[in-house]
């Protein structure tokens, strides 16, 4: 790998900065995401840290697999220990390794949106709700809003004032209490578990700060409440961070 050389002159000096966070902020088609790969591989090559010490997070799986690739193309060895993934997969990932400490099994199931559908169907069915305005894809889409910015179901029954709000109150206690009965998240509980796993649990939310020395996010502009949190929480330890984003393409500017 023949850094200097592979990146220009600006490019180069957010890949090799090492004394604090790093904020990226550049155009499309502009190498962000290749300064990301090639910071990776510097500090791998120059031993400042271990794969299993690297946590990188991408917007797709796709793009996970490609970083992958293209640093262990840089490094010409394998980094199978490196954390690399979506927000998702990662904390995922990390629910299943402290499963005990949030009383679920590490086998739990992940409800995709159909089958959260299924689930409010048949809690509002139970609870006799027949309201023509009230359909079970409205409430998942408020839940999931309310997730996103981590508003639980006692702070969103607190807050609710209209009647169809209160009525989103009652499904969405139920429903969260169905969802641990049957061993399950739902796609916004992998955000905001972890974060309340480490609320709770100081000494765990220590163990992966130390375990991170170093934290990279791609597409940093489209990242939401809980993920903004959680990335917060996970660099804390070792303040070696590096994000990048395009501001002009945020997908999600209405969060």
């Amino acid at each position: 790998m023949n850094i200097s050389q592979d990146l220009n002159e600006v490019q180069y000096k957010a890949a090799t900065y090492f004394k604090g966070p790093v904020l990226i902020l550049a155009g499309a088609g502009s190498g962000k995401t290749r300064v990301l790969t090639y910071k990776i591989g510097y500090m791998l090559e120059k031993g400042i840290v271990r794969p299993y010490e690297v946590l990188a997070v991408t917007f797709t799986n796709k793009a996970a697999r490609e970083m992958k690739q293209r640093v262990e193309q840089l490094i010409k060895n394998p980094v199978d220990g490196m954390w690399i993934g979506t927000f998702h997969s990662i904390c995922a990932r990390i629910l299943r390794i402290e499963a005990d400490h949030i009383g679920y099994d590490r086998n739990f199931t992940i409800y995709d949106v159909d089958d959260q559908l299924r689930l409010l169907q048949q809690i509002m069915n139970g609870m006799g709700i027949v309201d023509q305005k009230l359909k079970p894809r409205g409430v998942q889409y408020v839940i999931s809003e309310s997730k996103n910015k981590l508003v639980s179901p006692a702070r969103f029954q607190e807050s609710a004032a209209s009647h169809a709000d209160r009525a989103i109150a009652r499904i969405y206690i139920a429903y969260e209490q169905a969802l641990r009965r049957n061993n399950a998240f739902d796609f916004d509980d992998l955000l905001i578990k972890p974060l309340d796993l480490f609320t709770r649990e100081k000494t765990i939310l220590e163990k992966y700060q130390q375990k991170f020395k170093y934290v990279l996010v791609d597409e940093y502009q489209d990242t939401n409440k809980a993920q903004y949190y959680l990335i917060k929480q996970l660099s804390s330890g070792h303040r070696q961070v590096c994000v990048v984003g395009d501001e002009d393409q945020s997908i999600y500017r209405w969060r």
